[in-house]
This record gives C-alpha cells, structure tokens and sequence, in this order.
C-alpha cells in the first residue's frame, strides 16, 4: 500500500496539469481568433466595404478591318495572319489595269478639252480681227457716202442753170445711193460680227466646264488607282485574315482585321449597386487569367452611358405585365497601366477579374456632408 500511494500522488498532479495546459492552449487561440476577427473585420470597415470587383471583366481592343474601296481582283496579298503592321504599310494590292486605263481616258478627254478651249480662244482673236476689219470697211463706206453726198449737192445747182449735164447728176445721184447701200451693208457685217462674239465666248466657257469634269474624271481615276492598293490605317497586329490571291473582292469586302494589341483596355461590366461610390480616376486591381505573375494596377477611365442591355440588338421592354427586376450591369472602362514587356502578352478577349477601390469617393462625401452639417449648425446659431 506505502509503494503504490506515491504513483497515485504524482499521477492525480499529472491530469490538473494536463487539463490547466489545454485549457491556456484554447484560451490562447480563442484570443488570437479574436484578434484576427478583430483585425479582418477592421480591415474590412476600413478597407474591404469600399472594394468593389467583379469577374465579369474582359480584354478589349478598338480593332478595324481592313476592307478596298473599289472591286477588282486580288493579285497579291502582302501580309501573313498574325503579323505586325505599322500605319500606311501595304496589306493587299487589286488589279490596277482597269483604273490605268481609266486614268489614261480621263487624260485624253483633258487633251481634248483643252483642245476645244484653244479652238475657241482662236475663233474669239479671229472674230474680234473681223470686228475691226468691218469697223475699217465700216469708216471708208461712211466717207464714201459723204463724198457722194458732197459731189451731188455740188453738182446738183450746176446742172439747174445749164453749166453741168443731167447725166453728171444722174451719175453722182446713183454713186450717192450706191455709197449709202454699202454704208448699211458695212453697218450690218459689223453688227453680225459683233454678236458673234458672246456666241464664241460662250463657247470658250462651255469648253472650260468640260475641262473641269475631265480633270475631276482624272482626278477620281487617280484616287482609284491609288485604291487598288489597301494599306492598314492603324499600328497593330493582322487577325482573321480571310483574303487570298485570286478571289474578287468588293468594296466593302472584309479582307482582314488590324488588331491594335498596344492599345488594349479593360471593360468591366459591374452591377448597378457597385456603381454607387465609383468614379472616373479612382485605382483599379487586375488579374489577368492568363497571366501567372503579379496583378497589374490600372485607372478607371470612364462609364459607359448606358446599361448593357439599352445597346442589344433587342432592347428590353418592361412596359408589361410580367416585369420582373434584374439587377442590370454597366460596362466600365478601365485603362491599363502595365510595363511593354507586359503588355505585348495582353490580348483581346482574355478573362479578367478586377477590383476598384472607391474609398477616394466615400472621403470626399463624407467630407461634404460634414461642411453641410457645419454650415446648417452656424445657421442655426445665427438664427
């Protein structure tokens, strides 16, 4: 009985110990649950209650395709799928014969114009020398006529007293009207010449405006053979190429698509009751699925102005009795800003998850409704 009474001792001392200890172990977590719960929850009334994400959240690019102006045949096809272009570099070159040949009709008409131009130009300087030379004819009929006139008055008393014969003043009587007759027939030709010349000059005119349409008809010729080549109008990378040498394309044709893959942006389509503390400049938080490195930092730069649904193809109609309230999202843009090495792997289309902090938002109204509070309570002093 004496051996076995010190096991007993020791063995009752073990078990309160054992229990003391379990029980500072679980005292100790519940203390640093606590805390953590303190510290998580404190986070979020801080932090967390003012970021506001969303995954719905997608690569996107402002990308153009690349269509000819004009039909024709394809005849070379400069790009590959999947290459960079710059802005203006050549991707598909049409048929040029038929618009050289245009070109070259247009320049004929040109030559022919002007051709007509000259003509006329001549017909007006040869009109206006036969002018002058009726206007010469003109004045020796005149004075023709008053020499006549002068001969007959002279001669006309002479032949009353017998000094000068009939026939002398039958003869001067006759040259006086043959002058008068050519004096009017002097007067007409001068007349028809003279109104000739608004008939030429007319024609001069007429010729001009021919002129202008050939030139405009070479000019369009010029912009076609140009058009025969369709270079791209922006930097970036060739996507869904479906042009091939030999096929007929017309204008409007969808050729190729440029893809500017260094000017991605982020559009995140976020509920309606996230947008409440958003605003343009506030930062943004992404992770790109594609990506296994660190999240990038972006801005957000605008708001779409409408919701998603005002811009399908079949806008909803809630004028109806069977309305039911969908909670609608907005598309917000988001500017990226990543390091070139990063964004080179940056692709339309990629899934996105993005978080926006708004805290800058709930400060600046608090901070207002503070002023207004303060400035009601100095008016309810005055008062």
């Amino acid at each position: 009985m004496s051996a076995t009474a010190p096991a007993g001792e020791h063995g009752g001392l073990a078990a309160p110990a054992k229990r003391s200890n379990r029980k500072a172990v679980l005292l100790g977590l519940c203390i640093l649950a606590a805390l953590g719960a303190s510290a998580w929850g404190l986070r979020w009334w801080t932090v967390g209650r003012f970021i506001e994400s969303t995954d719905d959240a997608y690569l996107q690019a402002d990308s153009v395709t690349a269509a000819p102006k004009i039909s024709g045949y394809v005849v070379e096809v400069y790009v590959a799928d999947n290459q960079t272009v710059s802005a203006g570099q050549p991707l598909v070159r049409l048929d040029p014969r038929p618009y050289e040949v245009s070109l070259q009709q247009a320049n004929a008409t040109i030559a022919a114009r002007e051709a007509d131009i000259a003509r006329a130009q001549a017909e007006l300087a040869q009109q206006q020398a036969s002018i002058a030379q009726a206007r010469a004819q003109l004045d020796g009929a005149k004075a023709s006529d008053a020499y006549a006139s002068d001969q007959l008055t002279r001669y006309a008393p002479l032949a009353a007293t017998g000094a000068e014969t009939d026939e002398r003043v039958a003869e001067l009587r006759n040259a006086r009207k043959q002058a008068a007759a050519t004096l009017a027939a002097d007067a007409a030709a001068l007349d028809a010449a003279q109104r000739q010349i608004p008939t030429t000059q007319a024609q001069v005119l007429q010729a001009r405006a021919q002129l202008a349409a050939a030139q405009a008809s070479a000019s369009q010729a010029k912009l076609d053979l140009g058009d025969t080549v369709v270079r791209s109008t922006i930097a970036g990378r060739i996507g869904d190429r479906a042009v091939r040498a030999g096929q007929y394309a017309q204008p409007g044709t969808r050729l190729m698509t440029i893809v500017p893959v260094q000017d991605v942006y982020l559009e995140a389509n976020f509920k309606e009751t996230q947008l409440g503390l958003m605003r343009v400049g506030q930062p943004a938080t992404i992770h790109v699925d594609a990506l296994a490195g660190d999240d990038l930092h972006g801005t957000v730069d605008s708001f779409s102005p409408g919701t998603g649904s005002q811009f399908a193809l079949l806008p909803p109609q809630n004028a109806t009795g069977n309305f039911t309230k969908i909670v609608q999202r907005v598309p917000v843009r988001i500017r990226i800003d990543a390091p070139e090495a990063v964004r080179a792997r940056l692709l339309p289309g990629l899934s996105v998850t993005v978080r926006v902090d708004t805290r800058g938002a709930r400060a600046a109204l608090d901070g207002h409704e503070g002023d207004g509070a303060a400035s009601n309570e100095g008016g309810s002093h005055r008062g």
